[in-house]
């Protein structure tokens, strides 16, 4: 039985503009947030991170095991599904998650995207004929998203931030949309806390945005506390 299915990992081919390149600064309060500031909330963003992973992989261990158990008896495929996504100022990275389809789900994509219920850049599908029997339930209740802790342990992604954007959808970005990639891509963020799939692609575009501008670890916070919620409710999951 496979653990983990294989995606080959590639650089996307747009390069970092010049908003990514310059020093990033901003005003909040009409003052300007010097970059030493900036530093000091990006070094405690990143201890955030690290002890809010550490502990909710130690606290969902159990959890972690029955859903790898639920998805290799499923079918019998890898446990593990990993795909290139973008990072901070433009870098892919390979995130993983609890595989929720088919083995053959990225060769059937093409097939289904005159059928997708996206917004013209986001693929989705209310009814997607790849996503598992048990792939469902992971993904109402955002299970198939855990496996994300160990990456935002290892630094490529974040608790919280801008939603983890795939290369095709990165390479239609126009210069604004590419602002979200000044943070680190987060497991949960305004996005997830507001609708999910359900928001329209201008929708998610200004709500990232705004988490750009006007992050704080009060904000992260908050954020964090209202995703319970959101998964519990399951608005947007599909």
């Amino acid at each position: 039985m496979a653990i983990v299915e294989q995606r080959a990992t590639t650089e996307i081919g747009w390069p970092v503009t010049a908003p990514l390149a310059r020093p990033f600064t901003r005003t909040r309060d009409r003052r300007v947030v010097s970059l030493p500031a900036l530093s000091a909330d990006a070094a405690l963003k990143r201890a955030m991170d690290v002890v809010v992973a550490v502990v909710a992989l130690v606290l969902l261990t159990p959890v972690l095991l029955a859903v790898a158990l639920a998805v290799a008896a499923g079918d019998g495929g890898p446990v593990l599904f990993r795909q290139v996504r973008v990072g901070r100022d433009g870098r892919t990275f390979t995130m993983h998650k609890f595989r929720s389809m088919t083995v053959d789900a990225e060769s059937r994509r093409a097939g289904l995207t005159p059928f997708s219920d996206g917004n013209g850049v986001l693929f989705k599908m209310h009814d997607d004929p790849r996503v598992t029997p048990v792939g469902r339930f992971l993904r109402r209740y955002c299970l198939d998203e855990l496996p994300q802790l160990w990456d935002a342990l290892r630094g490529h992604m974040s608790v919280v931030g801008p939603r983890p954007a795939l290369p095709d959808e990165v390479a239609r970005y126009d210069p604004a949309a590419r602002r979200r990639l000044l943070l680190k891509p987060g497991i949960t963020g305004p996005w997830q806390i507001s609708g999910r799939s359900d928001l329209s692609w201008a929708e998610s575009v200004r709500l990232d945005l705004d988490y750009v501008e006007h992050r704080s670890l009060r904000r992260d916070v908050v954020i964090l506390l209202r995703t319970a919620g959101a998964v519990l409710r399951a608005d947007g999951a599909y």
